[in-house]
């Protein structure tokens, strides 16, 4: 299965196929990657080449989701080759339109205003949690419609942050 992995603003294709013998292959940007990944409590544990990584992996809701591996914190979109002809066809869907709160934390900067132009990618609010600053995207172009938090906020899991026009 193909998917689109998008953190950070970077945009990664990757492809996994599982043989019937339960090996799995993997490629990056069509490149073929030496991976194992083996199911863990609450994640899984890769091996990329030599190193081993085990990543905490939790649902952000939508096409999010939350890892942790070590002391680095992320949020990656995952979208499949299904999910995306879906939005295509769709126009794009609800998470197109507004930016919601990944997992409970602090809004530490709100760094756009309604009435804004924005585009991919753009920074639009940083909040805290687990004692990490996530900077919180642009999902494409677009116009503020609405801010709904403040700096210093507290916001739960899920929580809108902000409306697209």
């Amino acid at each position: 299965m193909k998917y689109r992995v998008t953190i950070d603003g970077r945009e990664r294709e990757v492809d996994v196929t599982i043989a019937p013998s339960g090996a799995i292959a993997v490629t990056l940007d069509g490149a073929k990657v030496d991976a194992e990944v083996r199911p863990v409590p609450g994640g899984v544990s890769v091996r990329l080449g030599t190193r081993v990584h085990d990543v905490i992996v939790a649902s952000a809701g939508g096409d999010e989701v939350q890892l942790a591996a070590g002391a680095a914190r992320a949020v990656a979109q995952v979208l499949s080759e299904r999910a995306r002809a879906d939005r295509k066809r769709a126009g794009g869907g609800a998470s197109a339109k507004e930016l919601r709160a990944p997992m409970p934390g602090r809004v530490v900067r709100v760094l756009c205003a309604a009435g804004e132009s924005v585009t991919a990618g753009q920074a639009l609010v940083v909040v805290e949690a687990m004692k990490m600053e996530n900077e919180l995207r642009a999902p494409g172009d677009a116009t503020i419609a609405q801010v709904h938090v403040s700096e210093g906020a507290s916001v739960e899991g899920r929580a809108l942050l902000v409306t697209f026009g």
